[in-house]
């Protein structure tokens, strides 16, 4: 499997998911209670769900470029510090969701090959802290990029479960019903 083969279908059906999750939020509260999820966080030391957002989308953008060779645009360096400071600047519904559709419009423009020559190339993560990681395409997509989007991911979900809005493990998995052998879904679900 190829690494676009691998990075972009995982990665758009998990951002359609997000989408989703958001929707059933706004079913289910009113616009001030919606507006007020954005500032939810599972630990006084953990970032908002505004970040988790963001930080969803940085990740999935920024393997795009770096496995292409291409510097950042200075778009991603915004993303990334309007998602450092969403705590205090949560933004809004339209905001996160309009996040969410440039990260999947971006993914849905790649040609099927589009990331398979960063396999091998050096990247380099450079942390705030000063901390620096140098490793190839692969070992980046493996190590850093899936697991850093998985965790801001899952963090998102843990808050969207947290305040009670009605998603369970279906939600999560909602891309997995274009697999299930007809006539074996439960009825009801």
């Amino acid at each position: 499997m190829s690494l676009t083969q691998l990075l972009i279908p995982a990665y758009t059906q998990m951002l359609k998911a997000l989408s989703a999750w958001f929707e059933k939020a706004e079913r289910q509260f009113s616009e001030d209670e919606i507006e007020a999820l954005l500032s939810r966080r599972l630990a006084d030391d953990m970032y908002p769900l505004s970040t988790q957002v963001r930080f969803v989308c940085l990740q999935a953008q920024e393997v795009v470029y770096r496995l292409k060779g291409e510097p950042m645009p200075d778009t991603l360096d915004a993303l990334a510090k309007e998602g450092q400071m969403a705590g205090e600047q949560p933004g809004t519904i339209s905001d996160a969701r309009a996040r969410i559709d440039e990260t999947l419009s971006l993914l849905g423009s790649l040609p099927s090959d589009a990331l398979d020559s960063g396999a091998d190339q050096s990247v380099t993560i450079s942390l705030p802290t000063g901390l620096k990681f140098d490793m190839t395409g692969e070992q980046y997509v493996r190590d850093w990029a899936l697991p850093q989007f998985y965790f801001h991911l899952v963090t998102a979900y843990a808050i969207f479960r947290n305040q009670d809005v009605a998603i369970g493990k279906p939600d999560y998995v909602l891309h997995m019903f274009a697999y299930a052998r007809p006539g074996t879904i439960p009825q009801g679900s």
